[in-house]
């Protein structure tokens, strides 16, 4: 969460509102803001923290396990149509990539602008795709797998 913080600037540039949501009370919410968020990022998370009591919104998003009673870690990329367009789901042991959301935000908003499609690794500025009839069965010339990691 402190990660998206700092990058909540660049993430509001795009257009983009982060909204974070786990079970614990608006009260716990606050005291983590005061205790241990603002102590990573100056004034603790500028986006807003909900509450999802029961766990209803998490069920519906399938990330609530019932048996523990919270909500496990979800990421949803969900576009202006309310359209999920990615999710990502982890365990609290591996941490969350906030440049690969910011680089899969750029890229939903490309394809959608354009109706290009973005390969692999791709990043603003780099190739993409036009699909269609010429495309099928055809993407080995256009695209190779090290361009992924250019």
């Amino acid at each position: 969460m402190t990660a998206v913080a700092v990058k909540y600037p660049e993430i509001q540039k795009l257009g983009v509102e982060i909204l974070a949501m786990s079970t614990d009370s608006r009260f716990v919410h606050k005291m983590w803001q005061l205790e241990e968020l603002s102590k990573m990022v100056p004034g603790g998370v500028p986006y807003p923290m909900l509450s999802d009591a029961g766990g209803k919104i998490g069920e519906i998003y399938g990330v609530y396990d019932e048996a523990a009673g919270v909500d496990i870690r979800g990421r949803f990329i969900i576009d202006p149509d309310g359209i999920i367009r990615a999710s990502e789901m982890l365990t609290p042991e591996v941490g969350r990539n906030v440049s690969e959301l910011i680089r899969q935000v750029q890229a939903y908003q490309h394809v959608i602008k354009t109706g290009e499609v973005t390969p692999s690794g791709w990043t603003p500025g780099k190739k993409t795709l036009k699909p269609g009839f010429d495309l099928a069965g055809m993407v080995w010339k256009e695209w190779k797998p090290e361009m992924a990691f250019q």
